[in-house]
């Protein structure tokens, strides 16, 4: 007799937690493994779970037509004219063409805001308010122009107006200036909108882009400059903060000996993770000229022997043993599945047992998309050419076919800045 008998608290006799219809599943399976001779009786709600099933089915095709009927009645003009008009409907015909509104202008918004950056007007508010006659030789721009860009932050949120027509830093300019790494990746927009002007022949593909041309290193066809790589490594650097800040607050490195970031580039994460766990030590892996910016960074920062970083291609050069372990950060979403899973297992074999995997990246929704990784970053990463925004079962399936066992998803506190995966390397 087991203990969970002894107790009373065998499968049969725990009060049951499951749902009633995983409940009925289960006493289900367990009516159709038991051995055919003896008494066997069939659980009532065995008998009941076809009952479920074509009840399911008649509602799934039930919510179907009602929803077949109600794109058609809204897709008619003679529809939105009425309920444009109807005290019931009118709030949401409302709230929806606005909606609409602002994805068919959206573009006009974003090259608003391209120009506010461009032009410095975020840090020229930050010193106080200005009118167009006074900001407009600081940017560059007649005043009757200026007025028109200021409006139009104004009705963006990056700007307010004041009553006596000038303008201060708005809520929006303001978390633009403080959040590091948005303006960088706004100036850096302009190669990919290149690519955006005929979406069309971006989705179709393929052929050359300007992402890929700017970033010929990820397709691995061309060396990289030192000039490209110091420009690359500065742009990921000045995110990587906020995305450093994500990741470690959703993982724990406690325990952990030594760190390896695998593609760590300047060594924002790096340096990140050692003053937030005093007794690990890191090591970055990156290419040489990125190497030198990351080894400088540890120098500066004064962490010693417990930072080093290593030149090399994380994509065909050995991975340095030793590390318990290992990240990739913003890595993966840059190449392709094949790529990606040779990579996986080449950390797999650098890991110990019980080593440790970080991955963090943005990430794509799956079922349920969502605008960062399937609105921004899929767009982005096809421009690229080679790598993709995958959602976590995707890596999860990745992960696994390396021989990693892959922890449970966390909720990501800024999906638009990164998500995160852990998985480990079995301990036997």
């Amino acid at each position: 007799m087991s203990n969970a008998d002894l107790f009373g608290t065998s499968p049969d006799a725990r009060p049951s937690t499951q749902s009633p219809e995983q409940e009925d599943r289960r006493r289900s399976r367990a009516w159709r493994a038991a051995p055919a001779s003896g008494s066997r009786e069939e659980p009532a709600a065995a008998a009941a779970t076809p009952l479920l099933t074509r009840g399911r089915q008649a509602f799934d095709l039930l919510l179907e037509r009602y929803r077949r009927w109600r794109d058609e009645t809204v897709a008619s003009p003679r529809f939105q004219a009425w309920a444009a008009r109807a005290w019931l409907t009118r709030g949401i015909a409302r709230r929806d063409a606005d909606r609409l509104f602002d994805l068919t202008a959206g573009f006009v918004y974003a090259q608003i805001l391209e120009a506010v950056v461009a032009l410095g007007v975020l840090e020229a508010l930050r010193e106080g308010p200005m009118d167009a006659g006074a900001l407009a030789p600081r940017i560059g721009l007649v005043p009757e122009r200026a007025e028109i860009l200021l409006q139009g932050a104004a009705a963006l949120g990056l700007t307010q107006r004041l009553r006596d027509g000038r303008h201060r830093l708005g809520r929006l300019g303001a978390a633009a200036l403080g959040a590091p790494g948005v303006l960088p990746m706004i100036r850096h927009h302009k190669h990919f909108y290149a690519d955006l002007a005929d979406p069309v022949a971006l989705l179709r593909g393929p052929g050359e882009t300007a992402l890929a041309t700017f970033w010929p290193y990820v397709r691995g066809e061309h060396a990289v400059s030192d000039a490209d790589a110091q420009v690359y490594s500065e742009l990921m650097a000045a995110s990587q903060s906020m995305v450093a800040q994500d990741t470690l607050d959703a993982v724990s490195l406690r325990g952990r000996r030594r760190l390896l970031d695998v593609g760590g580039g300047a060594g924002a994460f790096a340096e990140a993770a050692a003053r937030r766990w005093p007794e690990l030590e890191v090591r970055v892996l990156d290419l040489p000229a990125v190497a030198e910016a990351a080894t400088a960074r540890f120098e500066a920062a004064g962490l010693g022997m417990r930072a080093q970083a290593v030149g090399g291609d994380f994509l065909s050069a050995p991975l340095p043993k030793g590390a318990d372990a290992v990240s990739l950060i913003r890595v993966l979403y840059d190449h392709t599945d094949e790529t990606v899973a040779a990579l996986l297992r080449r950390v797999f074999q650098a890991l110990p047992p019980g080593g440790l995997l970080i991955l963090s990246e943005p990430m794509a929704g799956g079922a349920r998309p969502c605008k960062a990784g399937d609105g921004y970053f899929a767009l982005y990463t096809l421009a690229m050419t080679t790598g993709q925004a995958r959602s976590a079962d995707r890596h999860r399936a990745l992960l696994e076919a390396a021989g990693f066992m892959v922890d449970r998803p966390r909720r990501p506190a800024r999906p638009f800045v990164t998500s995160t995966l852990t998985a480990r390397k079995p301990s036997t």
